[in-house]
């Protein structure tokens, strides 16, 4: 059995495969193997791969099932210890993997790890998606250490130290095969957007731990597949938001939370339409509508969530709302965040 599977899923990332594959290939040597996962591409991936990229393993769907289906499809299909879930559009650095699977032979209980992300674009700053660890806050917001918001911070060490967090960015996670599969792994009703931070709630609550280590550094790009200011994306974020919310939170905050998380989503949408974004505020209405429609599906998940649940873990929520800190009080560094104790 292989120590690590690296696998990349690509949906028609010939581009992305051509610029970053290379850099994967070169800082990656037994025991751990570079799988591409092709989810269903209408480009030339596939010829492009068999052509200039012999040696890896493909495995290739025949449609696109979003970025979790995509990942479990393949995950069923390899055998290893450790996956790595990497994007395609990500530059990784010598001894990436190494000093990430140290921390979790080390310790039974770290479920899953984190590298540091960089941008691509800007080498000594954080990237949005997962900077240096991801927690949320009361209601759902996902923020990072080196990202509130649109605010990136510069890497200058200050979260050089390995911490427990609340989500691995699915840029670059590192999860345990067994767990993985034991949680039902990624949700694939999320199709993208936030699945990452449901199946770390899950891991948490089951009783394991998640985790940054800043010995392994990555730079993504980021946006290759879907830019952030995209209707879609728009749409995904906001429904998958209250879906995570009814999936994982206990009982006794269940509906005062969803309530204020509703009424913040009301005002975003507002934002949205006086700022001229009338197709996110449309974005921001349909998540509402599609949540409500498909309310019977969550309740089921939520049951399924419940049966799992060993604990409700706290670790990495800030039990107030992060929008008052950043706008109201103008707090836009992780530091600033004052977790309650």
């Amino acid at each position: 059995m292989l120590k690590a599977a690296v696998v990349i899923l690509n949906y028609n990332g010939r581009e992305m495969l051509r610029q970053f594959l290379p850099s994967v290939l070169q800082n990656t040597a037994l025991p751990y193997e570079v799988i591409v996962a092709d989810n269903g591409s209408k480009d030339d991936s596939l010829a492009f791969l068999a052509s200039n990229f012999p040696e890896v393993k493909v495995l290739a769907s025949k449609e696109n099932g979003g970025f979790s289906k995509g990942y479990n499809t393949a995950l069923n299909q390899i055998e290893a210890e450790y996956y790595v879930l990497l994007n395609s559009d990500v530059e990784v650095t010598p001894n990436w993997i190494a000093p990430v699977i140290a921390l979790m032979d080390s310790n039974p209980l770290i479920a899953a790890c984190q590298p540091k992300i960089r941008s691509f674009q800007d080498k000594k700053s954080f990237e949005y998606a997962g900077a240096a660890g991801g927690f949320i806050d009361h209601f759902g917001y996902p923020f990072c250490r080196g990202r509130i918001f649109d605010t990136l911070e510069e890497d200058l060490g200050q979260y050089d130290d390995y911490k427990e967090i609340f989500w691995a960015t699915g840029a670059c996670m590192f999860v345990r095969a067994d767990i993985y599969h034991q949680l039902g792994g990624l949700d694939e009703d999320f199709f993208a957007h936030m699945e990452e931070i449901d199946l770390c709630w899950r891991i948490k609550n089951a009783g394991y731990n998640v985790y940054y280590c800043p010995e392994s550094t990555v730079y993504h790009l980021g946006g290759g597949t879907l830019h952030k200011s995209h209707p879609r994306k728009t749409f995904l974020n906001f429904r998958n938001g209250l879906v995570l919310l009814y999936k994982n939170l206990p009982s006794s905050q269940l509906y005062t939370t969803l309530f204020v998380r509703m009424v913040l989503d009301g005002i975003a949408a507002i934002k949205f339409l006086l700022g001229g974004g009338f197709n996110d505020f449309l974005a921001v209405l349909n998540a509402h509508f599609n949540f409500y429609k498909n309310l019977s599906l969550w309740k089921q998940k939520r049951r399924d969530c419940r049966k799992l649940k060993i604990i409700d873990s706290n670790t990495g929520i800030l039990h107030k709302s992060l929008i008052w800190s950043y706008f109201v009080k103008r707090k836009n560094k992780f530091k600033e965040i004052k977790f309650c104790k």
